[in-house]
């Protein structure tokens, strides 16, 4: 099965003291360093999202929208 050109898909375990890791591809391809801070963005309806660095503003006003459209 092929993913469409820029879209990928990992998954992650959730340690004991509830960490996780994120994959090396991920990490590489977003350019996730050692000591980087991280924003996580949730919603109850529609998850948790990381959003790259650069793109914090879009995905802040679509996470915290009151459309449920996604």
């Amino acid at each position: 099965m092929s993913t469409p050109k820029g879209k990928h898909a990992w998954t992650a375990t959730v340690g004991e003291k509830g960490q996780i890791v994120i994959p090396k591809q991920a990490r590489e391809i977003f350019g996730i360093r050692p000591g980087d801070t991280l924003i996580l963005l949730g919603d109850e309806k529609r998850g948790i999202a990381i959003p790259p660095k650069q793109s914090f503003s879009e995905w802040f006003n679509r996470a915290f929208s009151e459309n449920d459209e996604g």
